[in-house]
């Protein structure tokens, strides 16, 4: 069966985000009240897997060695069947 998922990647707290800060700045010079901003990445992976169980477990072994840091990024998934 054929499965998409939705990869989110962001930088855990307390590290600097300089694309955030930029993107912080500039919103605030065209008078947004904008306080922060972080960034993040979206991966789209699809994936051909028995089940969805396979497929989640698949999703978190790619994200623990490839998508991600785990030192600095945080993570999270959501897996669908594909049309």
């Amino acid at each position: 069966m054929k499965y998409s998922a939705t990869v989110y990647v962001s930088l855990k707290k307390g590290y600097s985000d300089p694309e955030g800060e930029t993107t912080t700045n500039a919103l605030q010079g065209l008078g947004y009240r904008v306080t922060e901003v972080r960034s993040s990445k979206a991966y789209e992976v699809t994936l051909e897997a028995d089940n969805r169980e396979e497929a989640e477990a698949a999703v978190d072994e790619m994200c623990r060695r490839l998508l991600t840091n785990p030192t600095k990024d945080d993570y999270s998934f959501e897996i669908r069947e594909a049309r």
